[in-house]
């Protein structure tokens, strides 16, 4: 009797079982196992932030089990994916290797060893379109080039026809022989530990396909209705809170996309609305795919040229004495620019608005969207530090940081990236905060000491801050003083 080769899926950031091309294509062609490397040394992938890891561990525990109910073993393994991937199908004696694709160029420049070394072994290995509406490289603009804005982008995105969520597939009936051996998932130590500081992440979310299902069919079912008006604001149950669910795949965008089509029709304004943030999710994807530097080069150059401070930009001495007089005003002057960072990571910058939203990171891995903007243009606009910074501290603490949406949404705030906010659209935290959580109730839950002589003074004067940012531009546009 002969046994049929066995196909491998290969897991990455696609951790359920609906609406996942590469595991249905692997199961109908053969007695699957499922593959998930833990990739952080593959040249130029970036390793985990602490959050990310946290909610990596948990949703692999899920995605187990998921697949036990296929009859689909779990293989884990670390180290890079082109040593990786192939060593196992060689041991398992697969016929096949199938994933969902990745759109970094390190990822793809990894799948693309894969795809030849697997290929070269004499077995199949093929790719589909499973995390994305579109692929970056077949949407172009008229010129044929990519887009820069993102109105045309999702104009154009918006009207195809995108397909239907693939059911989970049947469970297998035939179990793989020789099955390589699997790293023990506590071994790899992504659980934070002396301190653990992850008992509110657990509090706050339940990482995998299941609660990711429940979240969205909830979402489309009742707050959707009101998304257009209530997303806005933080002291309010408003958003969807899918963001990390789908930047680790535990639901599709096509699963989301086709969750939301009934309020199309009985609350059209706001699944507009909600259905341009998916939208907004590709378009940041697809400058990641046409701009890979994305997390360190300012995608407006000229921006080279600004004076945001960083540790590489000169010493807290030579910032404080000649850039920092706003910014820096009364005692606060002698802590310098590093102290300023990390009274805006520990929500001590004295704007409510901001230090509840930088707690709520802290605490729970995540932050309602109006308070990351009004956050990030605090800092690189009225404290004049680097994007990159405040980029990196997300990439640590945000559960939903990926490597597109992250650097893009920074770049946004900070004017020099892609359609990106008016340099001059200066977010007030105090005037966010009296439109957006009126009765300060988002405040109030994550600053016990509001309103008390502990609660800090205001880091920076608005006003004067905003006035030497806006100076700082003209000069960097040539045309000061006008």
């Amino acid at each position: 009797m002969t046994h049929q080769k066995p196909s491998i899926a290969w897991f990455r950031d696609d951790l359920r079982v609906t609406d996942h091309p590469a595991l249905r294509a692997a199961m109908e062609s053969g007695p699957t196992i499922a593959l998930f490397v833990l990739d952080e040394k593959s040249p130029g992938v970036r390793p985990l932030g602490g959050a990310a890891r946290w909610w990596l561990h948990r949703g692999l525990d899920a995605l187990r089990e998921e697949l036990e109910h296929l009859g689909v073993p779990l293989v884990l393994r670390r180290g890079p994916a082109a040593a990786v991937v192939p060593s196992v199908a060689a041991q398992a004696g697969a016929g096949a290797v199938f994933w969902n694709r990745r759109y970094g160029r390190p990822e793809r420049r990894a799948d693309e060893a894969v795809k030849a070394l697997v290929s070269g072994a004499g077995r199949r290995a093929s790719s589909f379109q499973g995390s994305l509406l579109h692929e970056p490289w077949e949407l172009t603009n008229r010129q044929g080039g990519h887009y820069k804005v993102f109105t045309p982008f999702w104009n154009e995105l918006s009207s195809w026809e995108f397909r239907h969520p693939l059911p989970a597939p049947d469970a297998q009936s035939e179990a793989p022989e020789g099955l390589p051996d699997s790293e023990a998932l506590e071994d790899w130590a992504l659980l934070p530990h002396s301190p653990d500081w992850s008992a509110p992440l657990a509090e706050a979310w339940t990482p995998g396909p299941g609660a990711a299902a429940e979240i969205l069919d909830d979402f489309a079912e009742g707050p959707l209705a009101d998304y257009a008006d209530a997303r806005d604001r933080p002291d309010r149950e408003g958003s969807s809170r899918l963001s990390p669910h789908l930047r680790w795949g535990h639901v599709s965008p096509f699963e989301v996309w086709h969750a939301i089509a009934a309020q199309r029709r009985d609350a059209p304004s706001s699944a507009a609305v909600f259905a341009s943030e998916l939208g907004w999710r590709e378009f940041a994807w697809h400058q990641l795919y046409h701009h890979p530097d994305l997390a360190t080069v300012n995608l407006r150059r000229e921006f080279d040229a600004y004076p945001w401070w960083s540790p590489e930009s000169g010493s807290d001495a030579e910032r404080t004495d000649d850039d920092g007089g706003a910014r820096l005003g009364g005692s606060h002057a002698d802590g310098g620019m590093k102290a300023l960072l990390e009274a805006w990571q520990q929500g001590r910058t004295g704007f409510p608005m901001v230090d509840a939203g930088q707690r709520e990171l802290w605490n729970t891995g995540w932050m309602h969207n109006r308070v990351r903007m009004v956050s990030a243009s605090l800092l690189v606009k009225n404290l004049g530090i680097d994007w990159r910074l405040g980029e990196q501290w997300f990439w640590d603490t945000l559960v939903d940081a990926d490597a597109a949406s992250n650097p893009f949404n920074w770049q946004w705030a900070a004017g020099c990236g892609a359609d990106a906010s008016p340099f001059f659209r200066i977010f007030n935290p105090l005037t966010q905060a009296k439109t957006h959580d009126p009765d300060g109730a988002y405040a109030r839950r994550w600053i016990p000491e509001l309103g008390t002589e502990r609660y800090p003074e205001p880091l920076v004067d608005l006003a004067d801050s905003r006035a030497e940012a806006l100076e700082a531009y003209r000069s960097l546009r040539g045309d000061a003083g006008s």
